[in-house]
């Protein structure tokens, strides 16, 4: 065996797919302040920041929002996901794959796998506006829903290439590439917002010496609370912290990093998503917010929502790179999670090809631009939809065997599928868009009550599929 074929080998086992993460392979907690700060405090923030002035949003309602929505993400993370990371040490499809059977998760992942490459797909969008300023580019505008030029395609497909390849790496590369990056980009995104906020004195004749002159500016001029823009949804305080709550839900509540906290030391080491969520969640999404405030109050016809173009204006050549950089640093970890759950599919491909190519899936759908466009609403299905098979997980973890049922129950069983959490996702997510179709509730606000009843019809079928099973002694 040659060298090379030997540090692949190693590579590839670093990774622990299909076993617990060793307590040598366990990673402090630096290691996952950068790795969040940097997903988080990225390229897409630049779209979702906009969209909230677009939304119509008063300057209290998204402040107050943010502040709780946040917070409760940090919670989640860290009180949902986190201990069951740092107990089973399993990646999330791994350990559907003990508790649903082969033949159910082969179907999930991928759904799961086809979600997030449309995800980073929006990420490696964002990071083609700023490469496309350097080359004059014709970008898509707000309502586009197909790439405009063959230019466009090249430089999406370039950089997911590049994007591809540090996922592929693994994820100790993804998270020294977040903690190189995350540091400089925050300060970049201050940036925008100081600078902003200077450029709308300037437009607006007035002083912003003091924090009382900032805040009036913002409630006057800049999240007014007015009239959203055509084609969107008006917000308000709920619509607002919901969203800062579950932008991230397939995530926490639904438990894909699974697969990323697997590798930390404590549980308590879920409070490192802080860092994404007051940096990139907050700080981000409002200096975002600005800058496209400012863009419209100069030319009420300029509704594009092009972070390159923005942060160009802003900051020049700066601004293009942080763009460019904060798009790769929240993909990486993005296609990861996805590579993963397709080469849980297909577990005798080797990782890095499998992540490879899932990178240029990616790619491909970051050639459309209409995902971008459209991210808080395609944020909230996504999560919706994967939401059911985290409150599947959480049930059997903590619960199942308190209720004298048997946790991992296609492992234990031997059965290649297990309809209980096969019929609690399907009954679900029909319930809720039928729910969301009828106007009963609105899409951004379905997935919480959809947790609970998810929980509950886990439970429910698995009492009735069980009734006649006596688990083995000891348990898990």
């Amino acid at each position: 065996m040659s060298d090379r074929e030997s540090a692949a080998i190693q590579g590839e086992s670093a990774e622990f797919e299909r076993e617990p993460v060793p307590e040598r392979a366990r990673l402090g907690f630096r290691s996952f302040v950068g790795q969040y700060a940097g997903e988080h405090t990225a390229g897409t923030e630049l779209m979702i920041g906009p969209l909230f002035v677009a939304a119509g949003v008063g300057a209290k309602d998204l402040i107050l929002g943010l502040l709780i929505g946040n917070l409760l993400a940090v919670l989640s993370w860290t009180f949902i996901t986190a201990p069951i990371a740092t107990r089973a040490r399993l990646t999330l499809y791994y350990q559907l794959e003990k508790i649903a059977g082969r033949r159910f998760v082969v179907f999930y992942n991928a759904i799961n796998g086809i979600a997030f490459c449309f995800l980073a797909g929006s990420m490696i969008t964002v990071s083609a506006t700023a490469v496309g300023v350097w080359f004059d580019l014709p970008m898509p505008g707000l309502n586009d829903l197909y790439p405009n030029s063959a230019g466009w395609v090249v430089a999406v497909l370039a950089l997911g290439a590049v994007v591809a390849y540090v996922a592929a790496a693994g994820y100790r590369v993804v998270a020294r590439v977040a903690n190189i990056a995350a540091p400089w980009m925050v300060m970049v995104f201050v940036a925008f917002g100081l600078v902003g906020l200077r450029d709308f004195a300037d437009a607006t004749g007035t002083s912003v010496s003091s924090l009382a002159d900032a805040w009036h500016l913002a409630e006057t001029v800049i999240w007014t609370g007015g009239e959203p823009l055509p084609g969107q949804v008006k917000f308000t305080f709920w619509h607002v912290m919901v969203f800062a709550w579950f932008c991230n839900m397939a995530m926490h509540v639904g438990m894909s990093d699974l697969s990323i906290l697997r590798f930390a030391r404590k549980a308590r080491y879920g409070l490192a998503t802080a860092t994404g969520m007051y940096l990139g969640h907050f700080l981000a999404w409002i200096a975002a917010s600005i800058l496209f405030a400012l863009q419209l109050h100069r030319d009420p016809t300029h509704t594009d929502v092009l972070p390159g173009p923005m942060a160009a204006g802003a900051v020049g050549v700066v601004g293009l790179l942080c763009v460019i950089i904060a798009g790769w640093t929240t993909a990486n970890p993005t296609i990861y999670r996805a590579g993963l759950a397709f080469q849980a599919i297909v577990p005798t491909v080797s990782r890095f090809r499998v992540t490879f190519a899932t990178g240029l899936l990616c790619a491909v759908a970051g050639m459309f631009p209409a995902i971008a466009m459209k991210l808080l609403g395609f944020v909230a299905l996504y999560g919706l939809v994967l939401m059911p098979m985290g409150a599947v997980v959480f049930c059997d973890f903590w619960l199942l065997r308190r209720a004298g049922l048997q946790a991992y129950f296609a492992e234990a069983s031997g059965t290649s599928f297990n309809a209980a959490p096969a019929i609690a996702w399907v009954a679900t997510v029909v319930l809720c868009l039928a729910a969301v179709n009828a106007g009963v509730i609105s899409l951004y606000f379905a997935s919480l009550p959809g947790w609970f009843v998810a929980a509950a019809l886990y439970l429910g079928f698995s009492f009735v599929q069980q009734r006649r099973y006596r688990p083995a002694a000891g348990g898990l």
